[in-house]
């Protein structure tokens, strides 16, 4: 397969017989050059394989989780390629957080589209992980469209709403502390009345809780697998757990929530189970 022109390959390491490579492109969805992982097991080299769709977190970049998470070893053993996006639209064109902090702006797209000036020029990470990218990946690499989509903390977030928002998109979604309900902590309060105005009505929209809340009968309900750490320091206010399993159990929305004992917000916590997930989606994607 020859890779478009639009296409700048970057880096590339081989790992576990496949290869781990990076390519800049410029996004329509955003307005600006981005940076993609990808991560081609060497089944790929036979045939087109499945793609599971990785979201990081806050401050998080497309290395994060490829250098970190150790699941190169097992997407090699399954034949799962996987995608791992930036968080975020960057360069001096693309505004930051005026106030200078962490959480938002630059490395927190929250994976919503923005609707409020001067965010919703470049803000528009939902359009690029759910259309953009996957149509990128899909015309240029040995990939089938069987989709799977995870997450971490805000990445959760974002895997969680994407899958909820596309019925039929995705064959399964995971994720690791997402947040759950962002319409209801500090993270999501503050991302949200900036990226999408003072309507407390319209962020519903973006909010996985009340997603699965309004999911109308006979809509397939895409089982959810979370891990939490319950060491983790932004258990109570940021990530709400609870209140996802509330509303799955509510609305009869299959739910799999793991608390695990001891572990925290970290890489550490994801490479340990990482490989559960991996093999959960490899389930739905092979079927």
């Amino acid at each position: 397969m020859t890779l478009s022109a639009s296409l700048e390959q970057v880096a590339a390491n081989r790992s576990f017989g496949g290869w781990h490579k990076r390519f800049r492109h410029r996004s329509a969805a955003l307005g600006c050059d981005m940076v993609f992982a990808i991560y081609l097991p060497p089944q790929a080299e036979e045939g087109p394989v499945p793609v599971l769709y990785w979201l990081s977190g806050l401050t998080c970049s497309d290395e994060n989780f490829m250098q970190k998470a150790g699941a190169q070893r097992v997407a090699a053993e399954l034949g799962i390629a996987i995608v791992a996006p930036d968080t975020s639209p960057r360069g001096t064109d693309v505004p930051g957080d005026p106030d200078g902090s962490w959480d938002f702006g630059h490395g927190a797209g929250f994976y919503v589209n923005a609707t409020q000036a001067p965010w919703n020029v470049h803000y528009r990470m939902y359009d690029y992980v759910v259309a953009e990218l996957p149509s990128l990946v899909e015309a240029n690499f040995p990939v089938t469209d069987a989709r799977a989509i995870a997450g971490h903390s805000m990445g959760g977030h974002g895997a969680l709403v994407s899958a909820l928002k596309n019925p039929g998109r995705y064959r399964s979604v995971s994720a690791f502390a997402p947040i759950s309900h962002p319409t209801a902590c500090p993270w999501g309060e503050k991302a949200f009345s900036r990226y999408l105005g003072a309507d407390r009505q319209s962020w519903k929209a973006w909010d996985a809780c009340e997603l699965i809340a309004a999911l109308p009968e006979g809509v397939e309900r895409l089982p959810l697998l979370v891990d939490q750490g319950e060491a983790d320091g932004f258990l109570a206010e940021q990530l709400k757990p609870a209140d996802l399993e509330a509303a799955c159990a509510e609305a009869g929305h299959p739910l799999t929530l793991r608390l695990q004992p001891g572990y925290d917000h970290s890489y550490y916590f994801i490479a340990s189970f990482i490989e559960d997930h991996l093999r959960h989606h490899a389930a739905a994607l092979q079927d």
